[in-house]
């Protein structure tokens, strides 16, 4: 992987952010909006990333949001999904939720590798 570990944290936290306030708004888990969201960050921050590890970034990015949130005692209600993000789509560095969010991709990451 191309990133850097705090960019890749960073869009890994973003991937999470994404499918979890998506499920809270329409209780479905929108895979196909990962490609959507990660191809969108990548331009925003001007960076590019393998499709393969696109695709291993968006798997872990829904694993993460589908089980280990809970698992690690973070719940997310439709009322703080605004405060998630910013006005311009990027993650919310002062959302508690957020900096646990990102704390919990950086422990996956360093669990996971990425050849």
């Amino acid at each position: 992987m191309s990133l850097l570990p705090d960019a890749r944290a960073d869009l890994l936290c973003y991937l999470v952010a994404t499918a979890v306030v998506t499920y809270a708004l329409t209780s479905d888990w929108r895979v196909g909006l990962m490609l959507i969201s990660c191809q969108s960050w990548l331009s925003r921050n001007r960076l590019s990333l393998q499709w393969l590890d696109r695709v291993r970034l968006e798997q872990l990015a829904l694993q993460i949001a589908r089980r280990d949130l809970l698992a690690a005692g973070i719940g997310l209600k439709q009322a703080d999904v605004p405060g998630l993000f910013r006005g311009d789509m990027k993650l919310n560095p002062a959302s508690t939720i957020v900096q646990r969010m990102l704390q919990l991709c950086r422990h996956a990451l360093e669990d996971h590798r990425f050849a």
